[in-house]
C-alpha cells in the first residue's frame, strides 16, 4: 500500500511505526473471508483489508475522523483472525490499537456513548467497584425496556445474582509446602474475579499441586487491555507499568519463573507489555523481561508436565481469539484435556469469534449477538457434554445462547487431577456419566496420590 504522510507527520515516530505497517499490507484479501464482520456484513469497509485503508485515509488526513470511519473501525473485534492468515503479516494489532487511540484524541462520540464508554474504563478494571455496580444495575433490569437501545444491550448482559461468585484476590503466596519446585506470580483479572471466583481458585490449586508456589503480588491489577483497546493508551500505560513494578518486585525479590494468566485476553496484552512501554525511558526494559516471563495458564502447565487422573465427557473445546490468534497457542490446551481423559471435539469455524471481544459485547450489541448465537450453533453441531475454553469473557457471552455447560479449562483440569467436582458442571451434569466420571473426590485424591 502506498502512503502520503508529510515530512512533519513522519517526524512523529507513532506515524512513522504506523506507516511501515500499513505499506506491508499489498492487498491480497486473505484476511477478509476470516474476518467476522466482514462474512455477516460483506461490506469491504467492514474488512481487514477496507479498515486499514480507512486508518490510511484518516491518519493522513489528521484531525477528527468523520463518523462512517469511525462506525466501521468500532465495528472490529480485534479478534486478529485476520493476522492468523495473512501472508505477509500485517501487524494489524498495533495498527487498530494506534487508529483507536487518534479516533480517542480527535472524534467527539454522542453523549450517551461517551459516558458508557467513561464508565466502562472506571469500573471493569476494578473489582470492588465492578461487583458494587452490578449488584447496583440488576434494578435496571426492570427498567430496561424504556432504557436508551445502547444501555439496554448493557443490562441484558448483567448477570443475575445467583450467577455472581465474587472473590476479591489480596496479595497472598499460595505455597506448594516443600515440594515446591517453582515460584510463580499469578495475574488475578478484573472482572473474573467477580463473575467467577472457582477460575482463580483452580488454577492455584492446579499449580500448587503441580509443585509451584503461587504469589499474588502487591500492586498487580489491571493488565490494561480494556483501556488500550479503547483508544486510553494513556490509562493502559500506567496500568502496565504499575503491574511490572510489582513483577519486578517478585523478580529480583524471591524470584519468578513465570506470570501466569488465565484470562487469555489478559495474556495477550501482557505478553505485548515490551512494545506497551517501550518509550518508557525507566520501564521498557523492566517491560520487555517480564512480557518474555508470561504464560498462559494451559501453556504453562503443558510445558512443566500435567500429571491427570481421568475425566471422560465429550468436551468441545472453544478457542478464545485472544489465545488462538493473539499467542497462537491452539494444541496446549486440547492436550491438556485429552490427557485428562476428555474426548475434544474441535467446533466448526474456530476461527470465528464468539462476540465477547472485551466490552465488544456491551459498545456492539447486535453484532455480537449475532456473533454468538452462530459460535453457539457451531458448537453444538459436534453434541457436547461440555464446552471448555479459556476466557470468562467467552464463558459470559456463550451461555447465554448454549444448552449445556460451559466451563473454564483450569476447573476441568484442576477436577481431573484431584479437585472439587466443579460447580458449573454439578447444576447439569451427574458425576455417575461416563466410565469413570462418577469417581468422587476423595476417590481421585486416592488415584493421584498426595501432591
Amino acid at each position: 500500500m502506498r502512503t502520503n504522510f508529510s515530512s512533519a507527520q513522519l517526524s512523529d515516530p507513532e506515524i512513522a511505526q504506523t506507516r511501515v505497517i500499513l505499506e506491508t499490507c499489498v492487498h491480497l484479501g486473505f484476511c477478509t473471508n476470516t474476518c467476522p464482520t466482514y462474512v455477516l456484513t460483506r461490506n469491504e469497509n467492514d474488512s481487514p483489508r477496507g479498515r486499514i485503508e480507512l486508518i490510511r485515509a484518516m491518519l493522513e488526513k489528521g484531525g477528527a475522523p468523520d463518523a462512517k470511519t469511525v462506525h466501521h473501525l468500532d465495528r472490529c473485534l480485534s479478534c486478529l483472525s485476520c493476522m492468523t492468515t495473512c501472508a505477509v503479516k500485517v501487524d494489524y494489532a498495533h495498527l487498530i490499537d494506534r487508529a483507536r487511540a487518534h479516533i480517542e484524541r480527535h472524534y467527539r462520540r454522542p453523549r450517551v456513548e461517551r459516558l458508557l464508554r467513561s464508565f466502562l474504563v472506571l469500573v471493569l478494571p476494578r473489582p470492588r467497584l465492578f461487583l458494587f455496580a452490578l449488584r447496583a444495575g440488576a434494578a435496571l433490569k426492570r427498567i430496561q425496556a424504556i432504557l436508551p437501545a445502547q444501555l439496554r444491550g448493557v443490562v441484558e448482559m448483567i448477570p443475575k445474582r445467583e450467577r455472581l461468585r465474587p472473590s476479591i484476590c489480596s496479595p497472598a503466596i499460595h505455597g506448594a509446602g516443600n515440594s515446591a519446585r517453582r515460584r510463580v506470580a499469578l495475574l488475578a483479572g478484573c472482572a473474573q474475579q467477580v463473575l467467577d471466583c472457582n477460575i482463580n481458585a483452580a488454577t492455584i490449586r492446579v499449580l500448587q499441586r503441580h509443585f509451584c508456589d503461587v504469589v499474588i503480588a502487591e500492586g498487580s491489577s489491571c493488565c490494561g487491555s480494556l483501556n488500550l483497546h479503547m483508544g486510553r493508551e494513556k490509562t493502559a500505560r500506567a496500568w502496565a507499568r504499575t503491574n511490572v513494578q510489582a513483577w519486578w518486585r517478585e523478580l529480583n525479590g524471591a524470584r519468578l519463573d513465570a506470570i501466569v494468566i488465565n484470562a487469555s485476553g489478559c495474556g495477550t496484552t501482557v505478553k505485548d507489555y515490551a512494545h506497551l512501554l517501550a518509550s518508557d525511558p525507566v520501564w521498557a526494559e523492566p517491560a520487555r523481561r517480564i512480557a518474555m516471563l508470561a504464560r498462559d495458564f494451559s501453556e504453562f502447565l503443558h510445558s512443566i508436565g500435567f500429571h491427570p487422573t481421568h475425566a471422560p465427557y465429550r468436551t468441545a473445546y472453544h478457542d478464545p481469539c485472544s489465545i488462538q490468534h493473539g499467542q497462537r497457542l491452539t494444541s496446549e490446551p486440547r492436550e491438556l484435556l485429552r490427557r485428562a481423559g476428555f474426548t475434544v471435539m474441535d467446533v466448526p469455524e474456530k476461527h470465528f469469534c464468539c462476540g465477547s471481544a472485551g466490552t465488544y459485547n456491551l459498545l456492539q450489541p447486535k453484532m455480537a449477538s449475532t456473533l454468538g448465537q452462530r459460535k453457539a450453533e457451531r458448537i453444538m453441531s459436534t453434541s457436547p457434554d461440555i464446552v471448555a475454553t479459556a476466557n470468562i469473557g467467552c464463558i459470559m457471552q456463550l451461555e447465554r445462547y448454549l444448552s449445556v455447560p460451559i466451563i473454564h479449562i483450569a476447573e476441568l483440569l484442576d477436577w481431573a487431577s484431584g479437585g472439587p467436582f466443579p460447580a458449573a458442571l454439578s447444576r447439569t451434569l451427574t458425576r455417575g456419566s461416563g466410565s469413570s466420571a462418577g469417581a468422587t473426590v476423595s476417590e481421585h485424591n486416592q488415584n493421584i496420590g498426595i501432591w
